[in-house]
């Protein structure tokens, strides 16, 4: 028969190891690693006993646990990443020994199409981790300025994206990543650019060829893929995302193609982004403000510009030529980007082993 005394012994214990385990899992999205349960003072047996088959616990990765029985969320499962790469002793949360970097740490910030598995992390060189199916550790000797992005350190988005790039095989994802980390406001493409030109991909076609167009101005798949399309023609050099102002200097639209010397502009609307009711209205307003000012609108579907580009082509074409004979010119002026030519310079490419 148990004591009253042995109870209150038994509870103090049981409170002796909660503690530190509720501290550590309020830091950590409830998430802790073999390491510091020890070090708090958790014996490896009680460990062992709770993340058996129905236990309390739940084994994430080699050495990390999530202390509840609930699946984990996509948060839990980056920092799970972060603290297997991190150095034992360490604190994990610090960015100093392990970050998320690449698609993960993309994802977390709402960048479609960037991959969350398998999570990329950072690690300092030459120091060496076993990767598993949900953890690619990364070997680096440029450590970066680390950030917390949902409670998790992470690379900043332009080397995150960067780190994307190195490791994506498909010139259409890596267009597409590369232009909605730009589109959102997560780095401008000149800071985007040095960051490639120092990891030293802008070797790599597809990678050079993406920093490019976002130079030019171009902010998404269907803009680069109408770029190319442009390009291929006979057509006159656009600009791309000029802002259009009135004379009185009254901000009218930024069309995605526009040329200034004929007053025409090509707008790329997607279902995904325009086709809701609000947006859709909010698509005609600004489709009729840039007509009332005497600007031709050329509209097309990125599914258009795809599949039927001659089609678009042939309608720039029409407008173009009108514009000859027209008798009132437009009364908008262009601020936009400049076609550059860039990239001229030879570019090593990056020695193994480092990110």
């Amino acid at each position: 028969m148990i004591t009253p005394q042995q109870k209150q012994q038994h509870h103090r214990q049981h409170q002796q190891h909660q503690q530190p385990q509720t501290k550590v899992a309020r830091r950590q999205l409830n998430l802790a690693t073999r390491h510091q349960l020890v070090t708090s003072g958790v014996p490896d047996g009680t460990i062992t006993s709770r993340t058996r088959p129905g236990g309390p616990w739940q084994r994430l990765l080699p050495r990390v646990y999530l202390l509840q029985t609930g699946p984990p969320d996509h948060r839990q499962r980056a920092l799970a990443a972060v603290l297997y790469a991190a150095e034992p002793a360490s604190d994990p949360l610090s960015g100093d020994t392990a970050a998320l970097t690449g698609g993960a740490a993309l994802a977390l910030l709402g960048v479609r199409e960037a991959p969350d598995t398998p999570a990329d992390v950072l690690v300092r060189a030459p120091r060496r981790l076993t990767g598993t199916a949900e953890v690619r550790p990364l070997p680096t000797t440029r450590w970066p300025r680390t950030i917390t992005v949902s409670g998790i350190p992470s690379t900043r988005p332009v080397r995150a994206a960067a780190d994307f790039a190195a490791r994506t095989e498909q010139p259409d994802r890596i267009r597409s990543v590369l232009a909605h980390v730009v589109q959102a406001g997560w780095c401008h493409p000149h800071d985007l650019h040095a960051e490639l030109r120092a990891s030293r991909l802008l070797a790599r076609p597809a990678i050079r060829a993406a920093a490019a167009e976002l130079i030019a101005g171009t902010r998404s798949l269907a803009e680069a893929r109408a770029r190319d399309t442009l390009a291929a023609s006979d057509l006159p050099t656009p600009l791309w995302n000029a802002r259009l102002y009135t004379p009185d200097g009254t901000f009218l639209a930024t069309p995605d193609a526009y040329w200034p010397d004929e007053g025409v502009a090509l707008e790329i609307d997607s279902a995904e982004y325009h086709y809701t009711r609000d947006s859709w209205h909010a698509t005609l307003r600004r489709r009729l403000r840039l007509e009332s000012h005497g600007i031709l609108v050329v509209s097309a579907t990125p599914s258009m510009i795809r599949d039927t580009p001659t089609e678009v082509l042939s309608a720039l074409h029409t407008l173009l030529a009108l514009t000859h004979s027209r008798p009132t010119p437009p009364t908008a002026t262009a601020r936009g980007h400049q076609q550059l030519t860039l990239f001229t310079e030879v570019v090593r490419r990056p020695r193994l082993g480092t990110a």
